[in-house]
């Protein structure tokens, strides 16, 4: 071994000894500096990272008409002061105050009609590229599962995107790929307004799942639907819903802590 190589090995352990762990904490947005902080982060991993066409009204922050009438959820590096994950929570009374849920935008939801005043709607989800190893979807989780069961609330619904990059094959091959206990029932069915072509680029080679749709449906989720496809960020968006009563009892066990 070189004197330059042992160096790098001596300079790495010295860095790997000093680091400091990410102090990672949960917590609602409280405040406008809080909002920004997460739409901040949205700009830099959906338009940034993932070349999405966002309207920034704010420059280089992902905003949008739904952004008031939510609750942000943030987890943030407590070392560094900055927030590396966050979720957009639309209440079912906001959702009527604003006049729909953001995924209607996608799908018709007619068939969820009687559902609407006890179901809550969660989006733009999107962690840090340092931070993605699995705590703060954790803390994250259990921000949602309090949100749901201090409001009483029944369902929880969202839209879990598939990249596109390999001109939607893999999406394609997820949708068709569902067993029939993912998916929901017919009187929970969705209809996307601009559908997914997927017979057509489905090419029958194994499906590979995001992280976050594999958790939605380890935890007792389900597809509601055909796929719709998204031109401007270039995903195909399924709407998943968790109704709380499926909810994998090891999540429940894990994320929802008995004083809740």
């Amino acid at each position: 071994m070189t004197s330059q190589a042992i160096v790098s090995q001596i300079e790495t352990a010295a860095y790997e000894k000093t680091r400091i762990r990410p102090h990672l904490q949960g917590s609602l947005a409280q405040n406008e500096n809080e909002i920004r902080e997460a739409q901040h982060l949205r700009y830099k991993i959906f338009g940034v990272e993932m070349g999405a066409r966002l309207v920034c009204r704010i420059p280089e922050h992902d905003t949008d008409l739904f952004d008031p009438w939510c609750d942000h959820l943030l987890v943030r590096d407590q070392n560094h002061g900055k927030v590396v994950g966050t979720y957009r929570i639309l209440s079912p009374q906001a959702a009527r105050s604003i006049g729909s849920y953001y995924s209607e935008n996608e799908f018709s939801l007619t068939r969820l009609q009687h559902l609407r005043s006890r179901m809550v709607e969660i989006g733009r989800s999107c962690i840090h590229a340092d931070y993605r190893s699995g705590a703060v979807i954790a803390l994250l989780w259990a921000g949602l599962a309090e949100y749901m069961t201090r409001g009483g609330y029944d369902y929880l619904i969202g839209c879990a995107s598939i990249g596109m990059s390999d001109g939607g094959h893999n999406a394609a091959n997820i949708y068709q790929q569902l067993t029939e206990a993912q998916q929901a029932p017919l009187e929970y069915r969705v209809f996307p307004h601009h559908p997914l072509p997927f017979e057509h680029l489905a090419n029958g080679q194994q499906a590979q799942v995001p992280p976050l749709l594999k958790g939605y449906l380890r935890a007792g989720g389900l597809v509601c639907g055909e796929p719709a496809w998204d031109p401007d960020f270039n995903t195909a968006d399924l709407l998943l819903m968790l109704p709380m009563s499926r909810l994998n009892e090891r999540y429940a066990r894990h994320f929802i802590s008995p004083s809740a």
